[in-house]
């Protein structure tokens, strides 16, 4: 994926949720919705790898619209189902973390969709596919059993599937540092799981990690890693964020869309930019 398909992409992951918190400010969506604003780069570098034709399967967590955008599901259709209506992905039961679309999953509950992926990984080593189920869970999900069960297991059967840890420093409101003992990359090695640490502002760096990954996965059908340091913008869903401001305007001098436009032409992104903005 080139440049500027890649920053399209992104943008449309990010102008996309900035109109979902937009809507429920003014009433027009209820219940609750959580973004992955400034996290755009792992959604659309993980899922360039993944061919929604074959067999491969996406598992998402709560925070799945942009991993849902990047495999290639419909806005109008995820908006749709956000609104509670006839033509959403459910039409309009799912709401925002249930979405069954093809060969992608998610589902609300932390850390839940990681015993699932193993059953389907399974079942794609069983039958002889030399797919890969792609799961995301995120650095509050390590305070879930089912997870470090779920890492178990699939490193002792040698199941498909490519774990992608979104480490954003923060469960819900909590820091990393009052939540978590010791470090992710350790855990990894507890269970014999192979794992690549890095960050996502790099997009050149990010790609070529991810694409190594999923080469690893599917050719040595075994367990692999990919932990990514990153930040969200956006409160963990509607309002609830108690992050000292500073430490987010500091982030987002660091935005990975702004370091991305950096290595692209300001008249074409203006462009891209009306486009994105006119079809949201």
């Amino acid at each position: 994926m080139n440049l500027i398909k890649f920053y399209k992409k992104a943008l449309e992951i990010r102008f996309f949720e900035e109109k979902l918190l937009e809507l429920f400010d003014k009433g027009v969506l209820n219940g609750t919705t959580h973004t992955c604003i400034g996290q755009e780069n792992i959604c659309v570098s993980s899922l360039s790898n993944i061919d929604s034709k074959s067999s491969d399967v996406v598992v998402s967590n709560h925070r799945c619209h942009g991993h849902f955008l990047a495999y290639g599901g419909s806005k109008k259709a995820l908006m749709l189902e956000l609104m509670g209506k006839k033509g959403g992905l459910t039409n309009g039961i799912g709401g925002s973390q249930h979405i069954c679309y093809k060969n992608f999953y998610s589902n609300g509950i932390l850390g839940g969709m990681v015993p699932v992926s193993l059953g389907i990984a399974l079942h794609l080593k069983n039958f002889g596919k030399k797919n890969l189920v792609l799961t995301f869970l995120g650095d509050g999900a390590l305070g879930e059993g089912a997870v470090y069960e779920s890492l178990n297991i699939a490193s002792k059967f040698n199941l498909p599937i490519l774990f992608v840890i979104e480490n954003n420093r923060y469960a819900q409101s909590t820091k990393i540092e009052d939540n978590l003992a010791g470090s992710i990359s350790n855990r990894l090695k507890a269970f014999d799981i192979n794992f690549v640490e890095l960050s996502d502002q790099n997009i050149n760096i990010l790609n070529k990690k991810f694409k190594s990954a999923f080469q690893y996965t599917r050719k040595k059908q075994k367990p692999f890693c990919v932990i990514i340091n990153t930040y969200r913008f956006s409160p963990h869903s509607k309002g609830d964020d108690n992050r000292p401001e500073k430490e987010i305007k500091k982030r987002i001098k660091k935005d990975p869309l702004k370091l991305l436009e950096n290595k692209l032409n300001k008249q074409k992104i203006k462009i891209i930019q009306k486009e994105v903005i006119d079809r949201i």
